[in-house]
C-alpha cells in the first residue's frame, strides 16, 4: 500500500458513502453529483489506447530475466505472490499463510507450488505449466523440494525477490541447505525498472486520465468542504473512465505536513489545495500533485510556487542517462536552498522522486547516496516541495520518463496556483 492510499484509507467510508448515493440516484431517476462530467468521446478516445498485456510480453520479461541472471550467477529466482510475480505471470494472487509461489530458473520452463485446492484457480492464467500442489496436511515446501530437484537445482544459487516473507525464506534455508540463496533484485527490479514502449503508454493513459480528473476537481472546490469529500469525489471521478483511482487531498496548513494531518480539514478562501494521487491501467499507474489555490493565492505562496516549479524544471534538465541518481536530487535541493528554503531537508523534507510503474513507489530513488547511473527508459516521480509549518506547502509532481539522450515529463507541468497543466 502506497502513501497516498494508506492516508485515504481513513476516507474509505466516506467515499463508499459518496459512491453508494450516486447509485442510488441512478436508479431513481436522479443525476449524480458525480456522473457525466466528461465527454463520451473523450472518454472513448482514452479507453480505445489501453490494451492488456499479452502473452508475448510475458514470455519476454522471462527472457530478459533468464538473461540478467546469467550476467549475475543466479540460477533461478523464487517469487512469491504479489507484483513480481504479476509483472512475470499476470497471475494475481494474494499472500496468506498457504505458500503459492513461482520457481523461474535460468534454463527451462517456470514451476509453480500451489495449494491443491487453489490449482483450478492458478491454471486460469498459468495454463498447462507445472504446479506442484500440497494438501493440507502436507508441507509444501517438500513440493519446493521436489521441483528444485526435477529441475535440478537442488544446489542451485537461488534468487529470492526482496518482498519474500522471512517464514518461506526460513524454511528454505533450514529444510533446503543445499541452496545457495542471494537477492533476486539484480534480475527483478533489473527488469521492471526498464520500461517497454507498452508500459509507457499505459502509463501515459493513466497520467491523462488523472490530469482530466485534477481539471474537473478544481471545479468543484467550495467553501467548507472537507478534504475526505474531495478524495470521495475524485474517486469517483477515476470511475467514470472504469479504472480504480484515489487521492491524498490537503488544504492549507496541513499541507505544510507532505502526507497532512489526521483531522479533516476544511476548506476556507486563501488556502491552498495540495491533491497528490493517480489511478491505474492495466496495473500501471499515475502518480501526480497539483498545488492550486481557492481564491486569490498570498505573493509568498505565489513565489514558492515558483521555486518549487523552478526546482523541477532544474531536475528534469539534469536528468539523464548515465547520471547518477543522487546529482537529480541535489540539482532540485540546491535551487530550493539556492532561493531561500534551506539547507538540506529543512524546507524540502524529502527526496527529490521514486521509481513507478506497477507499484506506487519501487526501484530506483532519486535520493542523496544512490550513485546509480540513470538508464533509458526509467521511469521516476519528479516531485519537490517547499513545506512551511504553520502556513502551507506547496508540491509540484509529475512523472519523468528517462529518454536516450535526456528526460521528459508525461504531462505539461503546471503554470501557476491557477493553471494546473
Amino acid at each position: 500500500m502506497d502513501r497516498r492510499r494508506f492516508f485515504a484509507a481513513a476516507g474509505s467510508t466516506v467515499a463508499l458513502a459518496a459512491l453508494g448515493a450516486n447509485k442510488i440516484a441512478a436508479q431513481e431517476g436522479g443525476a449524480s453529483p458525480t456522473a457525466g462530467h466528461f465527454d463520451a468521446a473523450t472518454v472513448k478516445a482514452i479507453r480505445d489506447r489501453i490494451r492488456p498485456i499479452g502473452a508475448d510480453e510475458f514470455k519476454a520479461r522471462q527472457e530478459q530475466a533468464r538473461r540478467l541472471m546469467a550476467d549475475n550467477g543466479i540460477d533461478a529466482i523464487f517469487v512469491e505472490g504479489g507484483t513480481t510475480l504479476a509483472y512475470f505471470t499476470g497471475l494475481q494472487w494474494w499472500l496468506s499463510e498457504r505458500m503459492f509461489a513461482m520457481v523461474l530458473p535460468q534454463k527451462g520452463q517456470p514451476f509453480f507450488v500451489s495449494p491443491k485446492f487453489e490449482e483450478g484457480r492458478s491454471r486460469e492464467k498459468l495454463g498447462d505449466a507445472r504446479i506442484y500442489t500440497w494438501e493440507e496436511h502436507e508441507k509444501p515446501i517438500e513440493m519446493l523440494r521436489q521441483g528444485m530437484t526435477d529441475h535440478g537445482l537442488l544446489s542451485a544459487t537461488l534468487g529470492i525477490e526482496e518482498t519474500t516473507r522471512y517464514y518461506a525464506i526460513e524454511q528454505i534455508q533450514q529444510r533446503l541447505p543445499s541452496l545457495t540463496l542471494r537477492s533476486a533484485m539484480p534480475v527483478t527490479a533489473g527488469c521492471r525498472s526498464v520500461k517497454t514502449a507498452h508500459e509507457i503508454e499505459l502509463m501515459q493513459v493513466a497520467n491523462e486520465i488523472t490530469a482530466q480528473v485534477y481539471r474537473q476537481v478544481q471545479k468543484q472546490l467550495h467553501e467548507g468542504m472537507g478534504e475526505k469529500e474531495l478524495a470521495a469525489m475524485i474517486s469517483a471521478l477515476y470511475g467514470e473512465f472504469g479504472v480504480g483511482g484515489d487521492a491524498l487531498v490537503l488544504f492549507g496548513e496541513a499541507s505544510a505536513y507532505p502526507h497532512g494531518l489526521t483531522r479533516d480539514v476544511l476548506l476556507k478562501p486563501g488556502d491552498n489545495v495540495l491533491i497528490d494521487g493517480g489511478c491505474e491501467v492495466e496495473g500501471y499507474g499515475s502518480d501526480i500533485t497539483r498545488t492550486m489555490a481557492f481564491g486569490q493565492p498570498s505573493a509568498k505562496m505565489q513565489r514558492v510556487f515558483d521555486i518549487v516549479r523552478g526546482a523541477q524544471d532544474l531536475a528534469l534538465k539534469t536528468a539523464r542517462p548515465g547520471v547518477p541518481a543522487e546529482k537529480v536530487d541535489a540539482a532540485a535541493r540546491g535551487y530550493i536552498a539556492d532561493h531561500g528554503y534551506g539547507p538540506g531537508y529543512k524546507y524540502f523534507t524529502h527526496r527529490l522522486g521514486h521509481g513507478i510503474g506497477m507499484d506506487g513507489h519501487e526501484w530506483y530513488y532519486l535520493v542523496g547516496g544512490n550513485t546509480r547511473p540513470l538508464a533509458p527508459n526509467n521511469m521516476f516521480s519528479n516531485e519537490p516541495g517547499i513545506y512551511i509549518i504553520g502556513e502551507f506547502g506547496i508540491r509540484t509532481e509529475d512523472e519523468m520518463l528517462i529518454t536516450e539522450d535526456g528526460a521528459r515529463l508525461l504531462l505539461p507541468p503546471a503554470k501557476s496556483l491557477q493553471e494546473i497543466f
